[in-house]
């Protein structure tokens, strides 16, 4: 990396946090449509919205994959959690529309 050029590095970067952050969005906008046809299964069989045991294991697993990747595993699980509460929410939402 050549420092003749900060502003031109700086662009570069922020472009790839920008590619990164596109696909992210997308990835978690097919998680919800899978999270959502969970749901839907759920609410059909009178399942209840929350697993407390496959909770417990994917934060496990992604706290391993975090350590892995050399991130931090709190931070996987902050954002795992976050992403299960709106999943249940939108669990319960499906079975109280049934």
């Amino acid at each position: 990396m050549t420092a003749a050029d900060p502003r031109a590095e700086l662009l570069r970067l922020r472009a790839s946090i920008d590619n990164i952050d596109a696909a992210l969005i997308f990835m978690l906008a097919e998680r919800f449509r899978c999270t959502q046809q969970v749901g839907v299964l759920k609410a059909e069989h009178e399942m209840p919205a929350s697993d407390p045991n496959r909770e417990e294991q994917q934060v496990a697993r992604l706290r391993a994959l975090a350590e892995e990747a050399h991130l931090d595993p709190e931070f996987a699980e902050k954002w795992f959690n976050f992403v299960v509460a709106e999943v249940i929410r939108h669990h319960t939402e499906a079975a109280e529309s049934r």
